[in-house]
């Protein structure tokens, strides 16, 4: 049973960048908690009760119990803190795990704070062992085993079940890196097209260099509380419609591909994740029931798994659907607004934080008029880890 539906008090991000080497992760942050402060009209963080860390690598962040580090940094000292992680998933996990802090009664206010440098700081071919290390060390890695090579397997298999094609994801990589340009800190905004795409060079078949989500250095902050609590601390808050956190599921799966087998093409745990959290919505029909999405687009062809997964369109229509411009700024239900991993970047422990920053903004009303969803209502984030191994979907809705 819900019993206090949290709200959003405000927000605060860095820009993403692919190399940030004026700043390291403390820096960053403060950056972010600078943009809240801002945001919310506080002069200072005194009166927020908790604090919720979000990172994902002590290598990429050259830091253990960096989650200390930060909270000290921001000035939340003695309030209580915890660090959550769970890959590309963790910023995600982290909003799911302040709303359950904030509906338990053990508190009234949490900031969620999440930061990562993997970008420039690493050469790609160790971010891309280190990432591996996500995977199965003793029965994946050792063997060669990237993620880009399980993530290319899938779509390849998904090409193959359904007919999906090259030129379907390289819309979401187009289309993707075109609304980053309506994002003042998205890293990589483009304006390229399809053949742009196709002519890149290759990764891993079927994908191209253009179909690959950004190594990112960034920050990004969400402050989540009773809506009572926001009304006393935050002057803004009273100055803009309220944007509550209505919703949360998290599924999961294998670790290792090969145990999914012949079951590849899409995401279960996405599905269960979805499902969960739109039963806690009350939603039955997402495609009419929700206004802006922000997805998972590691790679291209993943937001078309997605978007199945997430049931906006059929198994096996994701990539008509996307050619077809549904899912387009101007279409049916825009997603990745923010111009995604692909375009905005995706300092791992940020990115989920990030996307509900989007999410909110839009619920707002907030954002560069070019990409703001008229009369958005609704707005979800999918968010997950490895090949799917932990998914998170979030949503949040304005009530007045």
């Amino acid at each position: 049973m819900i019993k206090t539906v949290p709200v959003v008090a405000g927000v605060g991000m860095t820009r993403f960048a692919s190399d940030r080497p004026d700043c390291n992760p403390r820096d960053l942050l403060a950056e972010a908690v600078l943009a809240l402060l801002v945001d919310t009209g506080m002069l200072h963080l005194r009166a927020v009760q908790h604090g919720l860390c979000s990172y994902e690598s002590d290598h990429f962040n050259k830091q253990m119990t960096l989650a200390a580090i930060l909270h000290d940094q921001i000035g939340l000292l003695p309030t209580p803190t915890v660090r959550v992680e769970g890959g590309g998933a963790t910023g995600a996990l982290a909003l799911r795990t302040a709303w359950a802090y904030i509906q338990s009664g053990l508190c009234d206010s949490i900031l969620v704070y999440g930061c990562e440098t993997n970008g420039r700081g690493v050469s790609s071919q160790t971010a891309n062992q280190l990432f591996a290390l996500s995977a199965d060390f003793d029965w994946e890695m050792m063997i060669g085993g990237t993620y880009t090579g399980f993530y290319a397997a899938m779509m390849r298999a998904h090409m193959d079940k359904y007919g999906t094609t090259p030129e379907q994801f390289a819309h979401v990589a187009v289309r993707n890196r075109h609304n980053a340009q309506y994002n003042p800190l998205a890293q990589k905004p483009m304006d390229i097209s399809i053949a742009d795409v196709l002519n890149s060079r290759p990764v891993a078949e079927p994908y191209r260099l253009l179909d690959c989500s950004l190594l990112s250095d960034g920050a990004a902050v969400m402050l989540l509380s009773t809506e009572a609590w926001a009304r006393e601390h935050c002057p803004r808050f009273a100055q803009r419609p309220a944007v509550h956190f209505a919703a949360t599921g998290c599924g999961t799966d294998t670790m290792r591909l090969g145990d999914r087998y012949p079951d590849i093409t899409n995401f279960r745990a996405k599905q269960a994740a979805a499902q969960q959290a739109y039963t806690m919505a009350s939603i039955t029909n997402p495609l009419d029931d929700i206004d802006v999405a922000e997805l998972y687009d590691s790679y291209s062809g993943v937001e078309i798994q997605a978007v199945e997964d997430l049931g906006f369109v059929p198994p096996g229509a994701g990539g008509r659907s996307i050619a077809s411009g549904l899912f387009d700024l101007s279409g049916q239900l825009p997603v990745n607004t923010s111009g995604g991993l692909l375009g905005r970047g995706a300092p791992v422990g940020a990115t989920g934080i990030a996307q509900a920053i989007e999410i909110a903004q839009q619920l707002w009303g907030e954002v560069d008029p070019r990409r703001q969803v008229a009369n958005a209502r609704r707005g979800l984030t999918d968010t997950h880890a490895g090949i799917a191994t932990i998914s998170v979907v979030n949503i949040f809705e304005r009530r007045d």
